[in-house]
């Protein structure tokens, strides 16, 4: 008998998974929101298997560039009077529409890159954090540019370096697997973040 098309797996390509439930809320303390629902085998008649937990896995967007299609952590620049913390936080939401809550700093990168068509030469800093990832916001839209998130492995990472944006894609991921962790108070925001000293000529 022919399966019905309608009813054939579709692997989630966004996370939180929607299909994941939960059903009582004594279990929303648990639940692991980089946890799916996935296909592990076909064509058994009885089968039985473990739950299968996505920890472990790091949120990536996919997103358009001058160099076409690129996998990036969550990122961006710093908007004004906001501190690192801050920016963190909202770049994550606008990008994968999840909340995010840093508790660590994994490092600080200095990185730079040439586009000789254009002639730009850019160098930047990149404060990179490790946190948790709370559920996804329904009705957001991911920001211009964003196509899809995804939750991958350290191996897939590594596999996939080809198409990172940078090579602080994998080095920032790599950091974290190795357990490097700063506390968030190593970054001291200045108060003329918020309230800018007005400076004068003599």
């Amino acid at each position: 008998m022919d399966r019905d098309p309608s009813t054939a797996f579709r692997p989630n390509l966004r996370y939180p998974d929607p299909s994941v439930e939960v059903l009582d809320e004594s279990f929303r303390a648990v639940r692991l929101y980089s946890a799916t629902v996935e296909q592990l085998a076909t064509g058994l008649r009885w089968g039985e298997g473990p739950v299968w937990f996505g920890d472990g896995r790091y949120l990536l967007v996919e997103e358009h560039t001058p160099e076409g299609l690129k996998l990036n952590n969550p990122a961006g620049h710093l908007d004004p009077g906001e501190s690192p913390q801050q920016g963190v936080e909202r770049e994550a939401l606008e990008e994968t529409a999840c909340v995010f809550t840093p508790d660590r700093l994994v490092g600080v990168y200095l990185s730079r890159f040439q586009r000789p068509a254009s002639g730009e030469d850019v160098t930047y800093v990149r404060f990179a954090f490790g946190g948790t990832v709370g559920e996804s916001d329904p009705a957001r839209t991911l920001d211009d540019g964003i196509v899809r998130t995804l939750w991958m492995s350290l191996d897939e990472v590594r596999d996939s370096r080809d198409r990172h944006r940078s090579g602080l894609v994998l080095r920032c991921i790599e950091d974290h697997a190795a357990g490097r962790r700063l506390p968030l108070e190593a970054i001291t925001t200045d108060a003329s973040v918020h309230d800018p000293e007005i400076k004068r000529a003599g």
